[in-house]
């Protein structure tokens, strides 16, 4: 597939991809144009956005399948692949690349072989990602059973809640994702601040980032019982209202500026387990209820469960271990998140790992209008691919 003009419209080859609780259009980047207005007027167009249905692209009318991965292979020697994920919405001529997706994550190796960029390695292949938003860096591995033939394995035993049926595992180990957007794990110095809300007066909060800046405030704490729905959390205005304040003032606690325009920091609502988990939640993107939780929210989350003092930990019923597996609720069921401690420094966490699943949805070109312009390709070319 290479890029080129049909008329008054331009094609470009594109992957969507499920990435485990989300999918979008994925690209290799030199399909894309270099400069970043062009390259984001193409992903506008190719999603559709803005317009509430997204209904003249390919974007799904949700921030979960308003989502799209540019890929490239990497000159350093400690990186295969560079990926930069970008977040669009429905309603808004926004793209944010400033923070990380987890989810989409777990499809960019899995796109890399479909695509060429990557030549698959005996039955499993492991990659080495840089994520190009933050800097984060995942060791992910995929199953590829027909060794040096370009052959993804998508069939599999691994169910992850949020996801019909069952998938092969990617397996997915982060290497030091604290303060990925902030500027440290704990950006306000604190293991918990108190913020005055209005109508609620004081209430504590965790800011935390280890993979994805959040705040995390128990929903007692803001009237909920933690346990409502997504239908109903994403109709209560009040409590939308109260978060969104909220999220506003901690941003500015986080060094994050203003976050009016921003899709972090994420908040969470977090209470008691309810099935058998360490802890309850419920997710905000930053201003819609998710059906599940993020990948990095769930990993930041479960880290902040450990961590002695923050407001998760007060209600956390967590296993004991150097390396505890956190079971993480949220409204579609749970997310295991396996935590690397430090003997030294029990409040530190040196690594963590999961299990998500990807599959390639589709293959082809994207339509967009001529007039965003030609990007600049090379002729498609298996050896090539492999190689660049």
């Amino acid at each position: 597939m290479n890029v080129g003009t049909r008329g008054s419209q331009l094609a470009i080859p594109c992957w969507i991809m499920r990435g485990g609780t989300s999918k979008g259009p994925f690209f290799r980047a030199r399909d894309l144009p270099a400069e970043k207005d062009a390259r984001d007027a193409v992903l506008l167009a190719a999603m559709g956005s803005p317009d509430p249905r997204q209904i003249d692209g390919l974007g799904g009318a949700h921030p979960l399948t308003s989502k799209a991965g540019i890929v490239s292979t990497s000159d350093r020697d400690d990186v295969d692949l560079e990926f930069l994920f970008a977040q669009l919405q429905p309603t808004s001529d926004t793209v944010d690349t400033t923070a990380n997706c987890g989810n989409m994550l777990a499809a960019v190796v899995p796109f890399a072989v479909e695509s060429g960029l990557l030549a698959p390695d005996g039955d499993f292949t492991t990659a080495r990602v840089l994520t190009l938003n933050t800097g984060l860096v995942a060791e992910v591995t995929i199953q590829t059973p027909l060794g040096s033939e370009r052959y993804v394995e998508y069939s599999g035993g691994a169910r992850i809640d949020g996801v019909p049926g069952s998938a092969a595992p990617v397996e997915i180990n982060f290497l030091d994702t604290a303060g990925s957007v902030c500027d440290s794990l704990l950006p306000t110095g604190n293991l918990r601040d108190t913020v005055d809300v209005d109508g609620l007066g004081p209430v504590d909060v965790t800011c935390i980032d280890n993979g994805m800046p959040l705040v995390i405030v128990q929903a007692a704490a803001l009237g909920r019982t933690g346990q409502e729905t997504v239908a109903d959390l994403n109709k209560d205005t009040e409590l939308k209202t109260r978060l969104e304040d909220l999220r506003i003032s901690c941003g500015k606690l986080m060094g994050l500026g203003d976050v009016t325009d921003r899709n972090y920091p994420k908040m969470t609502l977090i209470s008691a387990p309810a099935s058998g988990g360490a802890f309850n939640t419920r997710s905000f993107i930053p201003h819609v209820c998710h059906e599940s939780i993020g990948v990095l929210a769930a990993v930041t989350a479960a880290t902040a469960a450990v961590l002695d003092g923050t407001v998760a930990h007060d209600i956390a019923e967590l296993p004991t271990g150097a390396q505890p597996a956190v079971s993480v609720e949220h409204p579609s069921g749970e997310f295991t998140v396996r935590l690397g401690l430090d003997p030294a420094e029990p409040n530190r966490v040196m690594k963590s790992a999961l299990i998500r699943t990807a599959r390639l949805l589709m293959a082809g070109n994207v339509m967009v209008p001529s007039r965003l312009g030609t990007p600049v390709s090379q002729p498609s070319s298996s050896s090539q691919e492999h190689t660049e």
